[in-house]
């Protein structure tokens, strides 16, 4: 399950006419189960990219393909169909999956084959992680992001204890455990969390248990289906404390499912979308950011045009940008040794190394100029739909500002962005 759970228009892939001689870039996303509300919409993403990518020239006039599999929002189907696009259809490059037990699932098959692995989703496993073969790159904020700027918004707020009620899958216990590391390493108290199992028909002691402690802030972290049915058990029993909301609860889903106004005015946060170049501190407005939107407003508008005016989920931005990072690795590789890297270890290197702040900006509303120059062996660095993107040397990306969000009248509200300078 992703963060990107906004409700959208979703339906199986119908299998396209792929091009002879084409690089095959392999997708698994959620066409079907609990998750296909998303699973096209980020396959439109990743098609746009490709369409992007081809019109401006391919790699040397060979073009791109997307060759798209069905989670079935399944563990076990899941890695069924992982498995098929790895060995039967030989993918060497592979974006997604959204569900980060079936990314920990695949693993050790993407060392053993030395595939490259894209993961743009924010639940994506952590890469932190020496590797000599298989090359992984995650591209949204890490839990550790999320919990820094989660404990920063509850100090900026003057809240002197904190604890938590959070889902026990890997992504939202992580959330929690970093916000209350965090929390603790800006002084401030840590008092008993309380965990718990998705999917119960109630969570009503475990609501009970979390608000005896009286923390001044209650941190949420689950996914909406959990989270709505919390929400509603707490507002029964008469809204004891005061919430944080974690970042997977940013979705139309949680709303279409609790009661109008029960969350106005409780904050959370989620990835930003704006570029590091379009943000700065205000003068007098301590531990707040400002952003422009610009670049990811230009996005959404690119995607509404080409699909019929249906908007980009916050996380297709990622998957665009996935395809395009894909494509520059391999386009220079091409220029500069001949071929096209056969190792995923190799390629990520490329790809990281590209992306130096040393190098020449290259946006993605020009991919027709990167590609051209990539050609020529000129390195760029990409500026994308959804980040100006900078890896660590494990293949992670370097993120330094989340957006903080509030509900007003059953709809999400944007406030400034906080800077995510914790101590790591």
């Amino acid at each position: 399950m992703g963060l990107a759970s906004l409700l959208s228009a979703s339906c199986a892939p119908a299998e396209p006419d792929h091009p002879e001689n084409a690089v095959v870039i392999g997708a698994l996303l959620p066409f079907s189960g609990s998750e296909s509300a998303i699973g096209r919409n980020l396959e439109q993403a990743m098609l746009l990219a490709v369409e992007d990518l081809n019109a401006a020239g391919g790699i040397d006039g060979r073009p791109f393909d997307l060759r798209s599999r069905d989670s079935h929002s399944s563990s076990e189907r899941g890695l069924e169909q992982l498995l098929q696009l790895l060995y039967a259809d030989r993918v060497a490059y592979l974006v997604g999956p959204e569900e980060d037990d079936l990314a920990r699932a695949i693993a050790q098959d993407v060392k053993a084959r030395d595939a490259f692995h894209m993961l743009p989703g924010y639940a994506a496993p952590t890469v932190a992680r020496s590797e000599t073969k298989g090359g992984w790159m995650r591209l949204a904020p890490s839990a550790f992001d999320v919990g820094c700027a989660l404990a920063l918004v509850a100090v900026h707020e003057g809240v002197e204890t904190v604890n938590s009620l959070a889902a026990r899958d890997d992504y939202n216990a992580s959330v929690s455990s970093e916000f209350t590391t965090n929390f603790a390493s800006l002084e401030g108290r840590i008092l008993p969390s309380v965990t718990f199992a998705s999917g119960q028909p109630s969570y009503a002691t475990k609501i009970e248990s979390a608000f005896a402690a009286r923390a001044g802030r209650t941190l949420l972290a689950a996914y909406p289906a959990a989270g709505s049915t919390i929400v509603t058990e707490w507002a029964v029993s008469g809204r004891p404390g005061t919430w944080l909301l974690g970042p997977a609860l940013r979705t139309e889903v949680l709303l279409a499912n609790i009661a109008t106004r029960s969350l106005d005015g409780y904050i959370g946060v989620s990835p930003s979308l704006s570029l590091r170049t379009e943000c700065r501190a205000p003068d007098g407005a301590e531990g707040s950011v400002s952003c422009a939107t610009g670049n990811a407003d230009a996005f959404i508008g690119r995607f509404s045009r080409r699909w019929s005016g249906e908007a980009p989920l916050p996380a297709a931005h990622f998957y665009y940008d996935g395809v395009v990072l894909i494509a520059m690795g391999l386009t220079y590789a091409q220029a500069t040794s001949g071929k096209i890297p056969s190792s995923g270890h190799e390629l990520q290197k490329i790809i990281r190394e590209l992306n130096s702040p040393d190098h020449e900006a290259a946006s993605w509303r020009d991919l027709d100029t990167a590609m051209t120059r990539l050609r020529a062996g000129v390195p760029l660095r990409y500026v994308g739909a959804a980040a100006e993107y900078d890896f660590d040397r494990y293949g992670a990306n370097r993120h330094y500002f989340m957006q903080q969000w509030t509900i007003d009248g059953g709809a999400f509200v944007d406030l400034a962005h906080v800077s995510v300078n914790c101590l790591n």
